[in-house]
């Protein structure tokens, strides 16, 4: 086992700090990030707006059009998750290379509207279609706001744009020198949209979607894809990088799209068409945090005999009921310990088959799109990850169980080891 630790210390760790310092995944991690709290708080109005009580819904749509009111504002906030990004992973990327991010992410924004088709009333007057603000139209943010800060970079470092005197306003001489660049930009992506139009080609939201679709149901709709993540995230963490970071700048905004696909089904009052969403892996899967350690700390809480134990177990539990992980992560440690290694990888894969299979039976609802904040506690997180589900808690509750009994053996071993140091050091004192 020390070989096979040893192992993934000297390949993966490498390849972990590569990926989570790469600046364009980060750039689309924390671009993601920045368009979080428009998404809680749509999800917020999601949940009030279908509370599991009888006869509310109706009470809503009879009153005022309420239920209209209420979809309008998580339209307008979750719904427009791919507007934000196409400015925020611009904005980000362009910080990083340490040029003007206000105007990069401006001038993304801009070209995510040019390509983005418009929809006519019988009058004629022009719109935007909410569906591609939202999670259907994040993947070409992604790209946008990409391409967008490396155009504008190009420029700056060929010193193509228009210097005005030290004396101008910093604000008025950003604007003049974002001019240059920013046409190409804007141009570029016009040449995209019309070239489309020549070809009689939809859009180019369809012509990706259409691309990418097979490698993106894989990776983020399979549960081969799925465990092959939530494996990865375990591992990074195991060598002391952090995995939810590292897999979820690739995984996050594929879950993400899924999640506002169940949302848009939820609202419509449809079947929800993926069980594999951020909120499946935050709710039921990573129950305590990566590695799924709620049950290890709740061992530790309730029945280690090791000093050491008892004291990380009351250090850790009440953090761990709001999932986070790192002070029994580094402080028992669960990082590069070789004895937790097994269940640590174990525990959330056995989590993700569970869920699943209890959600594509029936036996459970499906999330239904609504995001909530990832220090949810459990059952709490089930019940509202589900639409008011009391079957969410009660598959968190036996997800528990499971994870108990994966780290119960471990545990042991590793309380075990811990008394026999404070025996051997008892011994020493004498």
């Amino acid at each position: 086992m020390n070989k096979y630790v040893g192992f993934l210390a000297s390949k993966l760790a490498p390849l972990g700090i590569k990926l989570g310092t790469q600046k364009h995944l980060v750039a689309i991690r924390d671009g993601i990030v920045y368009s979080m709290p428009l998404v809680m708080i749509g999800s917020l109005f999601l949940i009030i707006s279908n509370l599991p009580i009888p006869g509310y819904s109706e009470f809503l749509n009879n009153t005022s059009d309420l239920m209209v009111w209420f979809n309008k504002i998580v339209d307008g906030s979750f719904g427009a998750m791919g507007l934000v990004a196409s400015f925020s992973i611009a904005y980000s990327l362009a910080h990083q290379y340490k040029i003007d991010g206000i105007s990069t992410g401006i001038i993304s924004l801009s070209s995510f509207l040019i390509v983005t088709p418009n929809i006519l009333d019988s009058t004629d007057a022009a719109g935007v279609p909410l569906l591609f603000l939202g999670s259907r139209g994040l993947f070409i943010a992604m790209l946008i706001g990409l391409l967008s800060a490396e155009i504008f970079r190009w420029f700056v470092k060929k010193n193509i744009r228009i210097k005005m005197p030290d004396s101008v306003p910093p604000a008025v001489s950003q604007s003049f020198s974002a001019l240059i660049p920013g046409f190409a930009i804007i141009l570029f992506f016009a040449l995209i949209y019309q070239a489309l139009n020549m070809f009689d080609i939809t859009n180019i939201h369809d012509l990706i979607l259409i691309i990418f679709n097979k490698p993106l149901t894989f990776l983020g709709g399979t549960l081969f894809g799925t465990m092959i993540a939530v494996s990865l995230n375990s591992i990074f963490w195991f060598i002391g990088l952090h995995g939810g970071n590292i897999v979820g700048s690739v995984m996050g905004p594929i879950w993400l799209m899924n999640t506002d696909d169940n949302r848009i089904a939820f609202q419509a009052g449809k079947e929800m068409p993926h069980i594999f969403t951020s909120t499946f892996t935050d709710a039921f899967v990573y129950i305590g945090g990566g590695g799924a350690i709620f049950a290890l700390v709740f061992l530790l809480f309730f029945f280690s005999k090791s000093k050491e134990g008892k004291t990380m177990g009351k250090l850790s539990f009440f953090p761990d009921i709001f999932n986070v992980g790192e002070p029994a992560m580094f402080g028992i440690p669960i990082v590069m310990k070789p004895i937790l290694f097994l269940p640590f990888v174990l525990a959330p894969m056995a989590n993700t088959v569970i869920a699943y299979i209890a959600m594509s039976s029936g036996l459970v609802a499906k999330t239904v799109g609504i995001a909530i904040p990832w220090t949810t506690p459990p059952l709490i997180s089930g019940y509202l990850a589900t639409g008011g589900d009391i079957t969410g808690s009660i598959l968190q509750v036996v997800i528990i169980v499971i994870d108990i009994l994966i780290y119960f053996p471990f545990f042991k071993m590793l309380d075990n080891e811990k008394m026999k140091i404070e025996s051997f050091s008892k011994g020493m004192d004498k």
